[in-house]
């Protein structure tokens, strides 16, 4: 199972390793090896709520994330991505964005880092969306149930997550006017801007991809009630997942969310390196293993037997999104971001853990309601 999920990541592993002791030396190779660890630590909780919308899907389209979507990850997002942001922020040609990025590595580093207020905005809002739109939600399992049951509650009010988005955008665009750490000068507006950018891009795939599951489980319902036959099942033994124009939005929307986690990775990793293709091998190692531990976790139904995991990265994209705003204007350390995900996930591990053992010696199959939301 291990071998057949992973077996690909360690096989780019080998290969990239390999590739990078050959034309960098050990040096590079310690860098690219440095950059995939830096990835899958800030990444971690990515995995899990990959795994929440993968495990929607059908196995097609599971495979279609671990194909196509490694590439757009790793070509698009890694080495792409930055050299689009250096083109449009510095108003040149994509041929003069990658010679700059390969002749003259000290200015393209200049011109990315510059660029990250607009990207840490965009990034960091639609963190944002992601989280209050978990946290006001109703839930059968609350893990903080002491701060998820008012929430819950105010919830009911539909909007309430958009509003409060735009008020934290409206306070980050006013508090980060001045003395902005990368760049300098007035970026309000370029905050402002873009991250109205990134709360329309989630509202808008967000709300394709819901609308069409919606339509796909209205039809699914209709068509078990007229047969009154058994659901179907996939191959991992749960019922058959999204498919057609529902699962291709979903696939978008998983993408965007994959975008959003890879901006701090690509800006902290000017750290350790200013060299793109140093950057993508690293980064890009890291990326599979966050693929390959999605499908993992979807394939091994983690999910349904640590109720709590879900809850954890979300806390944690929250954290992420706060700290993403934070960093427009001050300077905070890698290991800090990635170090604050993977505890949050790990506190949550560690509570479906004890509540599993805690139903094992009551003997119940589910527990009360009252304990269903006892969380820590």
């Amino acid at each position: 199972m291990v071998l057949k999920t992973f077996g690909w990541s360690f096989a780019v592993t080998a290969a990239g390793l390999a590739l990078a002791g050959v034309l960098w030396g050990w040096q590079g190779l310690a860098i690219v090896g440095i950059l995939s660890i830096l990835e899958i630590s800030l990444s971690f909780d990515n995995a899990v709520i990959n795994a929440g919308i993968l495990r929607k899907m059908n196995a097609f389209w599971q495979k279609i994330f671990l194909t196509i979507g490694i590439l757009i990850a790793v070509f698009g997002m890694r080495l792409v991505f930055p050299v689009v942001i250096v083109a449009i922020t510095a108003k040149l040609g994509p041929i003069e964005a990658v010679d700059l990025a390969i002749n003259d590595k000290a200015q393209y580093e200049h011109l990315v880092t510059a660029a990250h207020p607009a990207i840490a905005a965009f990034g960091g809002m639609f963190l944002l969306m992601i989280f209050l739109d978990f946290i006001f939600e109703e839930r059968d399992h609350k893990w903080l149930a002491w701060l998820e049951k008012p929430l819950a509650k105010l919830g009911k009010l539909e909007t309430l997550s958009i509003i409060i988005a735009l008020v934290v955008l409206l306070v980050t665009a006013m508090t980060v006017a001045t003395d902005v750490a990368h760049g300098g000068g007035d970026k309000s507006a370029t905050v402002l801007l873009s991250g109205v950018a990134g709360l329309l891009t989630y509202l808008l795939v967000g709300g394709i991809s819901g609308y069409f599951e919606d339509k796909l489980e209205d039809a699914d319902e209709d068509a078990d009630a007229e047969a009154s036959a058994p659901a179907k099942k996939n191959g991992n033994g749960s019922a058959v997942g999204l498919a057609g124009k529902a699962a291709f939005f979903m696939f978008l929307y998983l993408e965007v969310i994959d975008a959003s986690f890879s901006f701090d990775g690509v800006i902290g990793a000017f750290a350790i390196t200013n060299d793109i293709f140093e950057m993508a091998l690293g980064l890009g190692i890291g990326a599979m293993y966050i693929r390959s531990l999605t499908v993992f976790l979807v394939r091994k139904g983690t999910l349904d037997d640590y109720v709590y995991l879900e809850h954890g990265a979300h806390y944690a994209i929250g954290a992420l999104a706060v700290i993403l705003l934070i960093t427009i204007k001050y300077e905070i350390n890698e290991v800090i971001t990635g170090g604050i995900g993977v505890l949050l996930i790990a506190l949550s591990f560690w509570s479906s853990v004890r509540k599993n053992r805690l139903e094992a010696k009551s003997g119940a199959g589910s527990p009360p309601k009252s304990e269903v939301s006892s969380g820590v």
